[in-house]
């Protein structure tokens, strides 16, 4: 405070102590500044926790208050929690922890008679499921949750720079503090349909966002999710202080005639779960960039209509009625429905009478498979016992009756980012037309981001607010899609064909050129090509600051059959907290190396020249019924073949008898071509 020259001396220290008293009360009573680590003992869940002791399940901490008769504030810091960890005081619930792995500073309202005279006791309580979390630094503000949390207030604008007329755009703002953790803002009201509020996080439908924290020192981003560059800004608040921010992002990753799709998401107003209501959820979609939103409630058909005119995100993007139809055997998305139709009897599990009945909902376009390695009720879509993952090859007896099917689903990665496209090259090579899909499987506005997972469909993208589903849907029934996860990749065939495309005129060999963009933000280190589900190129990449990644040129010998060609670049996840890699959802290691990706759907090669195509298990059909089930002539044959065609081979000797084990078989190996050898030893490696 700047001491002006006809102050007297005395006056300017009491201000001054005032202040600092202020600010000190702003910042509460330090109860326990230490950080513990809870958990269950001998079953860590991260490789960060293994060999080591947790202080315990639980955690309680006692302190010497004197009983409040008025509202107070319990601030604390949190990390990794995963599950519902129950917060009380002196035996009375305050509330839980924040279920978000993101490091963040974490605000509960202490109500009147919570405190009492001499020692109190603050208790962390577990859930029953395995979590390790670090919790603690707990403080105590001595007024109330809304009066603690607007002791100093932000006032952001965010512009459009990439606009002619530099207008206000929807966004995130993200804000941490000054330990990189997310902090605790004041919360929404409970009518506000222009801002949604979470620890460290606005989304804001016209880029103008009102915050109110703790005073302190802060880094603010600004972002609109992955076609947007990041603007950021450190300030310092006081008590009291309302200090103006102006960023700007400008669009950055060029998509033209590609629109941004979410076909996965969320509320908690029609899926009851989450914590994303529909308006909130509409500020999120336009935050996050997504011009193509699918509504995929559980067992319910969602209209976002009335929610965009609300909260004034209509000319931000198209809403489509779906609904995931979620079943004890796997969940499905279905879109576009017309609105008043029935909704599919959930009940049903025999996949060759349930996709059907989904098709036949008035308007459906499209049908997707969902997470198909998560465990639900008990259940895997494309677990062992449903699903041969060497072949594609159903194991019940179901039609693989869909047209999509989810590679990437950010709110629940596999902790093997490559597991899923292996299902689903195993899918195409069994003769499957699947189109590979983006999604978030968003339920929430902050912890797992809409849209971090994402599909990009060929389509007219000039008006968002009017894309035309149909083309959209027709699109991508077609293939012609690409698959977002923080990279975009995009592959063109002999300067020609794009996926989707059967590639032609393939006599002479093949040039495959991968183009990577992303925006500055994220990195490639890593371009990949894959004929028919199997690596045949790879290219390292140096770090890039631009948007453009790379332009790999791949040079593939003359084919003499057909293919499938797909394009993966990926690259180091992002640790920023504005856009996160999320963890696996149900991890099957203890491990997490976090990677972005971005992948393509096939090109299709006509390598044989003969005008059509023909799957790996189409060319295996022709060679058995040529040659037999007998390994000493199959296994010659099968040597102008790659490993693909062998593998489909070998699940045809399997399904008619054949002992893949057998002298026999082994003893053809023994001169057969290598694609041959790992075919059997792959495919007989699934029988054990």
């Amino acid at each position: 405070m700047p001491r002006c020259s006809y102050w007297p001396g005395w006056l300017t220290t009491l201000l001054l102590l005032l202040t600092a008293a202020s600010q000190l009360r702003g910042q509460g009573r330090v109860l326990d500044a230490a950080r513990y680590h809870l958990g269950t003992e001998g079953f860590p869940e991260w490789e960060e926790f293994v060999g080591k002791k947790p202080h315990g399940r639980k955690l309680e901490v006692t302190f010497d208050a004197q009983r409040n008769d008025t509202e107070q504030t319990l601030v604390l810091r949190q990390r990794d929690v995963k599950q519902s960890w129950q917060v009380q005081l002196n035996g009375r619930r305050l509330g839980t922890l924040v279920a978000q792995e993101t490091a963040l500073v974490h605000a509960l309202a202490v109500p009147p008679g919570a405190l009492r005279d001499g020692t109190n006791l603050l208790a962390i309580l577990p859930p029953t499921a395995v979590d390790d979390i670090v919790a603690g630094d707990f403080r105590l503000i001595p007024t109330p949750l809304r009066e603690a949390l607007g002791g100093a207030f932000l006032q952001v604008s965010v512009n459009d720079a990439s606009r002619k007329d530099g207008q206000t755009s929807p966004c995130r703002l993200t804000i941490v503090d000054e330990r990189g953790e997310l902090a605790a803002l004041l919360p929404n009201r409970t009518n506000e349909t222009q801002t949604a509020v979470r620890p460290g996080v606005v989304y804001t439908a016209n880029g103008m966002a009102r915050i109110g924290l703790l005073p302190g020192s802060y880094t603010i981003f600004a972002s609109r999710g992955f076609e947007y560059s990041v603007a950021t800004q450190s300030v310092a608040v006081v008590t009291g202080e309302t200090k103006a921010v102006a960023l700007a992002i400008r669009r950055a990753v060029p998509t033209p005639g590609w629109v941004a799709a979410d076909t996965h998401i969320h509320t908690l107003t029609h899926s009851k779960h989450g914590d994303a209501t529909e308006d909130e959820r509409m500020l999120t979609v336009a935050g996050e960039g997504i011009e193509l939103a699918v509504a995929t409630d559980h067992n319910h058909h969602a209209d976002y209509t009335e929610a965009r005119a609300r909260t004034l995100t209509s000319p931000y993007f198209t809403s489509v009625i779906g609904n995931e139809v979620t079943t004890k055997a796997g969940h499905f998305n279905a879109f576009p429905i017309q609105p008043g139709s029935d909704v599919v009897d959930a009940n049903v599990t025999n996949w060759n009478a349930l996709l059907p009945a989904i098709r036949a909902t008035p308007g459906v376009q499209v049908i997707t498979l969902n997470h198909p390695r998560d465990l639900h009720s008990g259940f895997v879509p494309l677990g062992p016992a449903n699903f041969n993952a060497m072949s594609g090859a159903a194991l019940r007896g179901q039609e693989f009756a869909f047209d999509g099917m989810e590679v990437i689903t950010s709110a629940a990665m596999q902790s093997d980012i490559m597991l899923l496209f292996r299902d689903w090259f195993a899918l195409l090579n069994h003769g499957q037309r699947i189109t590979a899909l983006g999604s978030s499987d968003s339920h929430d506005v902050s912890r797992f981001i809409l849209g971090q997972g994402r599909t990009y469909v060929r389509c007219d993208d000039t008006n968002p607010a009017a894309i035309n589903v149909t083309d959209a849907c027709r699109s991508l029934r077609e293939g012609r899609v690409l698959v977002s996860f923080g990279l975009l990749a995009d592959l063109t065939v002999n300067d020609r064909f794009g996926v989707g495309d059967m590639a032609t005129r393939a006599h002479g060999g093949i040039t495959a050129v991968v183009t990577v963009l992303g925006p500055a933000w994220v990195q490639a280190d890593r371009v990949e090509l894959f004929a028919n589900g199997i690596k045949v190129a790879e290219q390292r990449l140096a770090p890039a600051s631009g948007v453009l990644k790379a332009r790999v040129p791949f040079k593939l010998p003359r084919l003499r059959h057909d293919v499938h060609l797909v394009a993966i670049a990926s690259g180091p996840g992002v640790t920023a907290p504005f856009w996160e890699t999320p963890r696996p959802y149900q991890p099957s290691s203890k491990r997490f190396t976090p990677r972005v990706l971005g992948a393509t759907n096939p090109v299709w090669v006509d390598g044989d020249g003969d005008g059509k195509l023909t799957s790996a298990r189409a060319y295996a059909e022709q060679l058995v019924k040529r040659h037999g089930f007998d390994a000493v002539k199959l296994f010659p044959a099968l040597a102008g073949y790659d490993e693909a065609v062998a593998v489909q081979a070998m699940s045809l000797c399997q399904a008619a008898g054949k002992d893949l084990r057998s002298v026999e078989f082994k003893k053809a190996m023994r001169t057969a071509t290598s694609a041959v050898q790992h075919a059997l030893v792959n495919y007989a490696g699934t029988m054990e």
